[in-house]
């Protein structure tokens, strides 16, 4: 005689959805604020979920203009090769976990950014000269703990699917507006040690008192473009 195996009730199922975004202007770095919704869609009681957000930015989802194309070039090179250079970047990883929820749960991510000239992503926020948005992929993972059907059972532990994702589109005024109240409009440039020790001679032989003078200056003796 063949014994049936025990029927196993299906786990709980998700949908994610950014439905808005701002800034923490009182966080000690520039810091986005991404308001996401998940669904529960099976009526499962979910007790907790750790939730891994992967968000990456999908160049290729957006046109440029042309004067987003020459401040762009550097990163993804001339125009002509866009076609096969707009690949995804990477924009953070947030680690995150809810309370008990049945139905819908509102959380925030909150993604730690850097105004470093030096990160692909910065470049790429700061070449979107005429404004618009950001195409943003979030890619979710994560354990799930939730209430079993059988009392007997108590909670069970599952997993997140890695086909859980979202898109949204960031207006790119937020990210603006977020690195001025942090950074009042400058810009971090990172140098090697050696480049900037000749840099302050440089500046300590003409008395220049500001970088902002010495790199103006350096720009009018080699016939640089005037802001």
């Amino acid at each position: 005689m063949t014994l049936p195996f025990p029927r196993t009730a299906p786990g709980p199922a998700f949908r994610f959805a950014v439905t808005g975004a701002d800034h923490d202007a009182h966080a000690l770095g520039p810091t986005l604020r991404l308001s996401l919704t998940i669904t529960e869609t099976t009526g499962t009681r979910i007790h907790a979920l750790a939730l891994s957000s992967q968000i990456r930015i999908e160049p290729a989802r957006r046109r440029y203009s042309p004067t987003e194309q020459s401040r762009l070039v550097e990163l993804f090179g001339d125009p002509e090769r866009w076609g096969r250079t707009l690949n995804p970047m990477q924009l953070a990883t947030v680690a995150s976990v809810t309370t008990s929820f049945t139905g819908e749960h509102e959380l925030v991510l909150e993604v730690p950014l850097t105004y470093d000239t030096e990160v692909a992503a910065t470049r790429y926020f700061r070449g979107l000269a005429d404004g618009g948005e950001v195409p943003l992929l979030l890619l979710f993972s994560g354990t799930v703990f939730y209430e079993s059907p059988d009392a007997a059972t108590g909670v069970q532990v599952g997993l997140v699917p890695w086909s859980s994702e979202t898109t949204f589109r960031l207006p790119i005024d937020v990210w603006t507006r977020m690195m001025a109240a942090h950074h009042g409009g400058t810009a971090w440039l990172q140098l090697p040690e050696d480049t900037l020790t000749r840099l302050s001679a440089w500046r300590a032989a003409r008395a220049l008192p500001t970088w902002e003078q010495t790199f103006d200056t350096l720009l009018d003796e080699a016939g640089g473009p005037s802001s």
